[in-house]
Order: structure tokens, then sequence, then C-alpha cells
């Protein structure tokens, strides 16, 4: 049901202008601008989703403060490529087919609008920098289409590996994706600050039209570099480590084992560094700790520049990650799988004078809902292909009635989020069931008690009937080097 937005808030916090929507007192003819930022695999560990959780994020915080903070957000998937095609797009993978990091995302859709594209249509200007749409093969899965001007992200690691893992002969994490340290020497050099600078020339500008502007931060996604600063803030005996079982895979069912096998040797792998260096599990998840504050940092950054500029009253902010990420939970390091770590992800919506300040909303939700959300809130032309809901009658009642989150993994793989629940149903069909009131860390499935019968029966419902085949891979372009690093 569409819900005006002026109905929604108390205190008379929004104004309807003809054709949009608009803070009172805003120009009639100007639309709001959008700060469109992303985060690379940023998990839910955040003191913003709690104030008890390790990761220090102050100006997500700050953000959350300023509008409406979702407690529990949900990637489309839990891979970049197919995560962020799905946003961008409003298409879930299991309609388009685009499953994995190599899918030719675009080849697969060549007639969809993205988010900027929209737009642009609707007479914006669209401006970027850093890792938007999936970074892989120097940028060939980015889309010129979306933007006027963009700025690609540059190189995210050293020339070789740090010094110090040379030390005990550690080449399990001697590669380029698998490696951490403080790197580079100058904030100034990593490429997050580079991005985010744009982000800060761009907002100190004038500019004629209404803009959207892009901002992807890489961290922390691996290989997990930041400035020793913020090494320095975790100190490595402080380190707060994730809780795993030892017996946790004894209750999987088949779809599990086989979906989670290509990934397995991550874990494996750590383990086999443990043998070699008792640190190794701590200063990786120290280096995720430390990459991901050092991400908040550069969200500041903008964030400052958005406060200083005339943009800073009409300007609606969607903060979101493509997916979450497993520091060891579960008995499993990176995305990859259908559990609450992999998936959960913090989203923040924030406009002044459109949403109330200090909302929290714990409703189930996926980033599907980040497109017709703001093109209600920005008062364009309804797009009526998209395959997720506008989140507006959510801003209004956090309570309101909204239909579970889906995540897909791959075809034929998905979980469902709904109240206290998490239910996966894999290809092979076989069930996963639990419940986060009591089990927050998910080591107990319940699909095998027959007490959760009707539980299943209701949320198996929501699970897509129809998957599409996979969409074609991109093939590697020829101009493409291998530039990854190996251990001497």
């Amino acid at each position: 049901m569409k819900i005006k937005l002026n109905n929604m808030i108390a205190g008379g916090l929004l104004c309807t202008l003809p054709g949009m929507l608009a803070p009172c007192g805003a120009a009639e003819n100007q639309r709001p601008n959008v700060l469109f930022l992303i985060i690379d695999d940023l998990n839910d560990w955040l003191s913003v989703l709690d104030r008890d959780n390790p990761i220090r994020m102050p100006n997500l915080e700050r953000l959350a403060r300023q509008g409406a903070l979702f407690t529990h957000a949900y990637c489309p998937s839990p891979v970049c490529n197919p995560s962020r095609a799905s946003v961008m797009t409003g298409l879930r993978p299991h309609k388009t087919g685009v499953y994995g990091n190599k899918t030719d995302w675009r080849g697969a859709l060549p007639e969809a609008l993205t988010i900027q594209q929209y737009f642009m249509r609707s007479g914006y200007y669209s401006a970027g920098a850093g890792k938007v749409f999936h970074h892989h093969w120097d940028g060939a899965f980015h889309d010129d289409a979306s933007f006027d001007d963009f700025q690609p992200m540059p190189k995210t690691y050293p020339d070789s590996p740090l010094p110090e893992k040379k030390l005990n002969g550690l080449e399990w994490y001697g590669s380029r994706n698998t490696d951490w340290g403080a790197w580079p020497a100058r904030e100034q050099d990593a490429v997050d600050y580079k991005t985010a600078s744009y982000g800060v020339g761009f907002l100190e500008k004038k500019h004629e039209r209404p803009f959207i502007l892009s901002i992807g931060i890489f961290r922390p996604h691996m290989p997990l570099f930041a400035p020793q600063a913020w090494f320095d803030q975790y100190k490595q005996h402080d380190v707060v480590m994730p809780r795993i079982k030892p017996d946790d895979w004894n209750d999987l069912p088949s779809g599990a084992a086989k979906l989670l096998k290509p990934n397995r040797w991550f874990w494996k792998g750590m383990e086999k560094a443990l043998g070699q260096n008792p640190r190794a599990w701590q200063d990786m998840v120290m280096a995720y700790q430390a990459c991901a504050s050092f991400a908040d940092a550069q969200i500041g950054r903008v964030l400052d520049a958005l406060d200083r500029s005339r943009y800073k009253s009409n300007t609606i902010i969607v903060l979101w990650s493509d997916n979450g990420f497993h520091l060891g939970e579960k008995q499993h390091i990176e995305k990859f799988a259908l559990w609450e770590k992999s998936t959960h992800v913090p989203l923040i919506f924030a406009a002044p004078g459109w949403i109330k300040a200090g909302t929290v909303i714990d409703r189930p939700v996926d980033l599907t809902a980040i497109y017709p959300t703001l093109i209600e809130l920005c008062g364009l032309k309804p797009k009526n292909d998209l395959d997720g809901q506008s989140l507006a009658p959510l801003f209004a009642n956090p309570d309101a009635e909204f239909p579970p989150a889906l995540t897909t993994y791959l075809r034929g793989n998905h979980a469902i989020r709904s109240g206290p629940w998490r239910y996966i149903h894999y290809a092979d069909g076989t069930e996963e069931l639990y419940n986060h009131t009591t089990d927050a860390d998910e080591w107990n499935n319940l699909a095998g008690d027959p007490k959760y019968e009707s539980t299943i029966n209701r949320l198996r419902a929501f699970v897509p009937k129809n998957n599409a085949e996979a969409a074609a891979n991109m093939k590697k372009p020829a101009s493409v080097v291998n530039t990854e690093y190996q251990p001497k």
C-alpha cells in the first residue's frame, strides 16, 4: 500500500510539493540530492548495531542518530557482484541469473536501468568514486552508463608482501587476497582516502542540477590493509574474538556442505596457520576491525563535507554494505554462505526533514528496497518493474507489516529472515532453521524438530519457486594482467 510520507511522520516534518516530497521550506523545483554510501564486506559486529560490539563506528552511529537505522537489514546475495547488481537494478538474483562474482551482470541485463541511470533520466547529475559496482579485473564490471563522472579505484594492495609476513613462513596468508597488515604508511595514500576525497571535493563545488553521488569504500574487504593508526585502536592482546562451537557442522544438511565446500579452504588454512603462528587468527580479526574503523573514518570525512556544504538540508543519505563477513563464526571465513553473519548488513537512511531523527527499525528487510525507497523519497515517477518495496511505511511505523528479507546464494539456495527466524532452503531440498531469540550464534539447527514444522511451512512459502538459469560469466579481458603477488 502506498503511503504518503507527509502523513507518516509526526510533528509535520514533511511537506508535499507537486510531483515530489521535500522538507518544509524547500524550493518547489529543487529535488533532493542523494548521497549513496557503500562499504564493502562490512558485517554486523558494529557499535552502531549494538554498543557492546567490538568494532567502533562513531560516524555510522552519528549518521544513525540523524535518520533511520535498520537493525535487521540483509543483502540480496552474500557475494559482491550479484548483491551490487541486485541493489543497483532492483532485480533479485533468482530472477536474473546473476549469481556469482564472475557473472556478466550487464550482459545478462542489457536493458536494466540502474539507480544512477534512472536518476540521470530524471535530470540528476551522477558522479561517483571507488567500488560502486563489483571491482574485478581492473573494473571490468563497472558500468560507465551509470555516471557522468567517475573516479576509478586505484590499487588496493602493496607490490609485495609486508616484511613481517616473511616471518614463520606463513605462505597461507601471503597471497594478495588473503593478506593483512599496516599499509600504506601515509593515510592519504590509502585507496579509500582517495575515494572519500573525491566525495569531499564534489560536495565543495556548486552544482546547478540535483545530484546522486555514489561513494564506494573498499575496506574492510580483503586484503585487510589500513594505516598503522587504525591498528593501534585494536591492541592485539585486547582483540575480541568470534565465538565458535567445535562441532558446529554436525547438524548441517547436505545442501550446506555442498554449497560451502568450495570455500572451506579458508578456515582450514587458518587452522594450519595457527600451528605455525598462534596469533594468526587474532591478527586477521584485528586487521578486519582496524579496516572497518578506517572505512568509518572515510565516511566521516564525506559526512563532514556535506555538513559544511550548501547541500546539507536537501540531501538524502543512504548507507549500506553489499554483504556481511565471517571471521571464524560457524568455522567459516569470508562470505559465501546463507547464515546471519554473511548476510546481515548495516542500512541507514537519513535526511533532515524527510525522516525522523533517531528512528530505529527492527523489522527484517533486504536491500532490494533501496531503489524504490529513493524513488519515493525524491518524488520521481514510480518504476513498476522493481522487485523490492519502498521502506516508506516503516519510516512512519517501524512495526508496520513488511515482507520477510530474502537472500539468494547461487541457484536454488535461499534464506528467509522473518522476526527471530532464519530459514535456509538449499537447492537439494535440505533445510536449516534458527531462532535468534535463543540462538544468536546459529548453533542449533531446528529444521529436523517436528515442533517447528508449522514455522518451516510458513517460511517455506516465501522461497522462490522458479530460479533462473545462471547467466554467463564474463570473459577475462585480454588487457588484464595477473598481478597477484606470491610469498617468497
